[in-house]
């Protein structure tokens, strides 16, 4: 359960990096609410999560779903450049956060 809250959260962490982008500096109001309420989800969550979980391998893959999903988001929805060198890199990201999740331990 530890780590479906990690995963929810870091899904949650490429919500409210895409909602700091749309925010255009928090000028934007409805940006800026959905920010902070992914955020607190997201901090919310990975904290309850941390009560079970060690922190180095639940950190990694909530950063790592974060970054990954924040990347694939723009390139599919806000135009950022799509590489190979990118692609590559996201899936290597990805496999990093498999390979954390499978090593992580619960006490």
């Amino acid at each position: 359960m530890a780590w479906l809250l990690v995963v929810v959260a870091g899904l949650l962490e490429t919500g409210f990096a895409v909602c700091l982008k749309l925010s255009h500096g928090f000028t934007r109001l409805w940006p800026t609410v959905a920010f902070a309420c992914f955020a607190l989800g997201s901090f919310g969550l990975l904290t309850l999560a941390l009560k079970k979980l060690d922190v180095g391998p639940a950190y990694a893959v909530w950063t790592g779903i974060g970054a990954a999903g924040t990347a694939i988001y723009g390139m599919v929805f806000l135009g950022d450049l799509v590489s190979t060198l990118k692609l590559v890199s996201i899936t290597l990201v990805i496999l990093g956060v498999i390979g954390l999740q499978l090593s992580g331990s619960a006490h």
